[in-house]
């Protein structure tokens, strides 16, 4: 089942509620609004300098909201408070 992950802005709630995380979709992978678009993808596709107008055209089934989500996604995971080495 599709869970939308929020956040507490309302601009970042938006935009964070095209994000989902579906175990039959990618593999459970946060995705753009439910498709088989992976944030790490998208991502990645920015890093590497690809604009976003750049992404939305040569995706056609992504929008330019799906990028600030992408971005946000990331902002969002970048809040940790605290990173602790897991020991097996």
């Amino acid at each position: 089942m599709k869970q939308p992950l929020r956040e507490e802005t309302d601009d970042s709630s938006r935009l964070l509620e095209r994000i989902t995380i579906d175990p039959e979709i990618c593999h459970g992978k946060p995705c753009i609004r439910g498709l088989r678009y992976p944030v790490d993808m998208i991502l990645t596709l920015l890093s590497a300098g690809m604009s976003g107008e750049e992404t939305v055209s040569d995706y056609d089934d992504l929008e330019r909201d799906d990028i600030l989500a992408a971005l946000a996604f990331a902002a969002r995971l970048s809040r940790i408070k605290q990173v602790r080495a897991v020991v097996s």
